[in-house]
C-alpha cells in the first residue's frame, strides 16, 4: 500500500507529489493527459501570457511614432505567433518531465483514474491502494447552454493557442479575465473583436472605478463591448456565425456577425468520472467540498486547486498544495488562510488586486480612506508612454484593507501591498521605505503620501512650525 496517491498532474498535484516524494514517502502521481503540467502550462497562464506579449510587441510597433520612431504595420501570421507560444510551453515543459519526478522517487502513471473504494484507485485496469489521496484534477472551460452554439462550433482556451489563422471577426462570450486578455491580444493581432458580457460591467468582482477605465482603454483600441447582454442563439449565415443577443436592461436585440466565437464564460471543476462516490467524497457542480485543512468528507482524501476552489489561480493551487503537504505528510493541523489573496488580470494595462475594494469595505460598515494616484503622475510611466490607469488604495485606521492597481506591470507592483497586509504593517512603512527612482513602484509610496499630505501641510501644522521657529533657537 502506497503512502500517497496524487490524482492530477497540474500545478497543485505536481507540488504535492514532488514534495512528498522528496520527503521520503512512497508516492504515485496519476495524470490522465499525455503530459504533465495541466491547464496552466498547456492552455492557460503560460500560453496566454506568451500570446499577450506577442500582441504587445505588435501594438508597440504600430505606436512607433509616440517614441520618435517609424511606425510599422505589423504583418501578423497567427500560425507563427502560436509557434512562438508553443516553443515557450516546450521550454517550461522540461521542468514537468516525468523523469524529473521519478528521480525524486515518485512513480508517474498516465491513464484515466477512478476510485473503486475509499482506498483503491483503478487506472485503466491497474489497481493502486494507498493510505491517503490528493485530488488535484483542476478545471475546464464552462460552456453556456446557448441554442445553436455547439452546432456552429466555438473556441475555448483549449483551442485558441493552436490556431494557424486569425479570425477576421471574433465574438468573445465573457468579460472576465480570460475573455478580456484574449480579446485584447487577438484584437492587437488584427481581429475585429466584440465582447458580450451578461453582467452590468466587465470584471464584475473588481472596483468599478478601475474597470471603467479599463473598458475605455479597450474601446479605444477598437474592441466593441456589450455589457448587461446575453447571447440567446447562434446560427449560421453562409460561412459566418450570427450571434443573437438581448440587452437585459432595455430588452433590445443585438445581432453580431463573426467568423469565430470564443467562449470564456468561466470554469467548471473536473469531478466527473473519478468515482468519488466510491471513495466517500462529497462534491457538487461547484467542485469538491473541503474544510480549512483541505480534507474532503473522506478525511484521508484531500483536494486542492481548481477542483475545490475557492480561487481558480495557479498561485493559489501551489499555496493549497503546501497546506496539503503540512496536513497529509507532516500531520500538522494547518489551515488555509484566504485573508490576503492577490490576483492579476493581464490586460494592458494590467489590473492587479488584493483585499477589499472601496465598495466592499463600505458594505462591511467601514469608513475607509481611499487613496488614489494616476499613473500620468509617475515619471517612469511617462518615460515609457504608459500612463493609463491608477493606484487605488483602501485604508482603515492606518492599515491597508485592499488595493486595485490598473497600470503598467501592475502585477509586479502588488507584492509590496500583499506583504504589508500579510504582516499587518501600517501604511507609514511604505511611505518611510526608500523607493528607487525612477521606478513604477514609486506610485505606491506617492499614493500613500496622499494620506499624510493634508495633515502635514494643514494650517495647524503651519502655525506650529512658525511657533517653533520663534521659540526654538
Amino acid at each position: 500500500m502506497r503512502d500517497l496517491v496524487v490524482v492530477g498532474g497540474g500545478a497543485a498535484g505536481l507540488v504535492v507529489a514532488s514534495g512528498a516524494a522528496q520527503l521520503g514517502l512512497e508516492v504515485t502521481l496519476v495524470e490522465k493527459e499525455a503530459q504533465l503540467g495541466g491547464d496552466c502550462l498547456h492552455y492557460g497562464c503560460v500560453p496566454s501570457k506568451s500570446l499577450i506579449h506577442a500582441a504587445k510587441v505588435a501594438s508597440l510597433q504600430r505606436r512607433g511614432a509616440e517614441f520618435g520612431l517609424a511606425a510599422l504595420d505589423a504583418k501578423v501570421d497567427l500560425g507563427l505567433v502560436n509557434g512562438y507560444v508553443q516553443r515557450v510551453i516546450a521550454r517550461i515543459q522540461k521542468h514537468d518531465d516525468p523523469e524529473r519526478f521519478r528521480s525524486y522517487g515518485c512513480e508517474v502513471l498516465f491513464g484515466a483514474p477512478r476510485f473503486v473504494d475509499p482506498h483503491t484507485l483503478d487506472i485503466d485496469g491497474t489497481t493502486l491502494r494507498a493510505k491517503r489521496f490528493v485530488i488535484a484534477t483542476g478545471s475546464r472551460p464552462a460552456v453556456p447552454p446557448i441554442d445553436g452554439l455547439a452546432e456552429a462550433a466555438y473556441l475555448t482556451n483549449l483551442d485558441v493557442f493552436s490556431l494557424d489563422r486569425l479570425p477576421a471577426r471574433l465574438v468573445v462570450l465573457g468579460g472576465g479575465p480570460v475573455g478580456l486578455e484574449l480579446a485584447q491580444a487577438l484584437a492587437r493581432l488584427g481581429s475585429r473583436v466584440t465582447i458580450v458580457e451578461m453582467a452590468d460591467a466587465l470584471l464584475p468582482r473588481e472596483d468599478p472605478e478601475v474597470t471603467a477605465r479599463l473598458r475605455a482603454r479597450l474601446e479605444a483600441e477598437g474592441i466593441a463591448i456589450h455589457t448587461a447582454t446575453g447571447a440567446q442563439r447562434v446560427r449560421a449565415s453562409g460561412s459566418a456565425k450570427v450571434v443573437e443577443c438581448r440587452r437585459r436592461l432595455d430588452g433590445q436585440n443585438v445581432t453580431i456577425e463573426a467568423d469565430a466565437i470564443l467562449v470564456a464564460a468561466g470554469r467548471r471543476p473536473n469531478v466527473e468520472g473519478l468515482g468519488l462516490e466510491a471513495a466517500g467524497v462529497a462534491y457538487s457542480e461547484r467542485g469538491i467540498g473541503v474544510d480549512r485543512r483541505l480534507r474532503t468528507s473522506a478525511k484521508h482524501v484531500y483536494a486542492c486547486g481548481d477542483v475545490c476552489g475557492p480561487y481558480p489561480f495557479t498561485h493559489m493551487a501551489e499555496y493549497q498544495a503546501g497546506i496539503v503537504i503540512a496536513n497529509a505528510v507532516f500531520r500538522l493541523p494547518k489551515r488555509a488562510d484566504y485573508r490576503v489573496v492577490p490576483w492579476v488580470t493581464f490586460t494592458d494595462p494590467e489590473l492587479a488586486r488584493v483585499g477589499l475594494t472601496e465598495r466592499e469595505a463600505v458594505a462591511q460598515g467601514l469608513a475607509p480612506a481611499v487613496l488614489r494616484l494616476p499613473f500620468r503622475d509617475v515619471d517612469r510611466a511617462l518615460t515609457e508612454s504608459e500612463t493609463d490607469g491608477l493606484v487605488k488604495l483602501v485604508v482603515h485606521k492606518g492599515r491597508m484593507l485592499g488595493a486595485s492597481i490598473l497600470g503598467p506591470r501592475a502585477g509586479e507592483l502588488l507584492p509590496e501591498i500583499v506583504l504589508a497586509m500579510k504582516v499587518g504593517a501600517k501604511i507609514g512603512s511604505i511611505s518611510g521605505a526608500i523607493h528607487a527612482y525612477p521606478t513604477l513602484a514609486q506610485a505606491l509610496r506617492r499614493a500613500v503620501n496622499t494620506y499624510y499630505g493634508p495633515k502635514l501641510f494643514s494650517p495647524a501644522t503651519r502655525r506650529l512650525v512658525k511657533w517653533m521657529q520663534r521659540v526654538v533657537p
